[in-house]
């Protein structure tokens, strides 16, 4: 009895952790890591910050989440968490064209290059998942840990400051999104490692190049 209870509490931790780290959420989590680390990009101006998270807000995390309903309606999706792979092709590809029009958005914001070097990685990123997606089922949520790991390194490493207390939530953040992904059953150990290693490649190198 003590174990099934267990088992129950530990899968309702695994969707806790999995809702939280939803990849919507993805951009949001890296903005408010850029403003609050202690580095150059944390003194902007509170307007830059405010009208550049609004817009990652309402395009990339508000209008995914208002289509769902209307992809459930028009059976496109079967179910709000989109396990299935063939269908999060036009979840995967709706979103790809709104974060290419956030990227054209921010272009044209007079902000520090890495800001934008941020959005126009996250897009280039949720392009190639989707790509990826056609063949492979790859694991979103560990892209996104991967990403956010990632921005924590970049960070680090430009400002020449070791931002410690950021880096060790976010590794253990991340390792508690695979295996909540692994414990539910949405993805195989492959799927998961791939994923993180995607995202924490993609964001370092992408990042470092600008």
């Amino acid at each position: 009895m003590n174990t099934a209870k267990t088992e129950n509490i530990l899968d309702a931790l695994a969707k806790i952790i999995s809702v939280a780290f939803n990849p919507l959420f993805v951009p949001l989590y890296g903005l408010g890591l850029i403003f609050s680390a202690p580095t150059l990009f944390g003194y902007l101006p509170s307007s830059v910050k405010k009208n550049i998270f609004l817009i990652v807000l309402i395009n990339n995390v508000l209008i995914p989440l208002v289509l769902m309903p209307y992809f459930r309606f028009r059976n496109i999706i079967s179910s709000y968490h989109v396990d299935n792979r063939k269908e999060r092709i036009i979840p995967l590809l709706t979103t790809s064209l709104l974060y290419f029009i956030t990227s054209l958005i921010v272009f044209r914001f007079q902000i520090p290059l890495f800001l934008k070097s941020f959005i126009f990685a996250a897009t280039f990123l949720i392009i190639s998942v989707s790509m990826i997606n056609f063949w492979w089922k790859i694991s979103l949520h560990s892209v996104g840990a991967g990403a956010l790991t990632g921005i924590v390194i970049v960070l680090s490493l430009k400002s020449y400051t070791p931002l410690t207390g950021y880096l060790i939530p976010v590794i253990l953040a991340s390792g508690l999104v695979l295996s909540s992904r692994l414990r539910l059953n949405s993805h195989n150990p492959l799927q998961v490692w791939i994923g993180f290693l995607s995202g924490l490649f993609s964001l370092i190198l992408f990042l470092l190049a600008f």
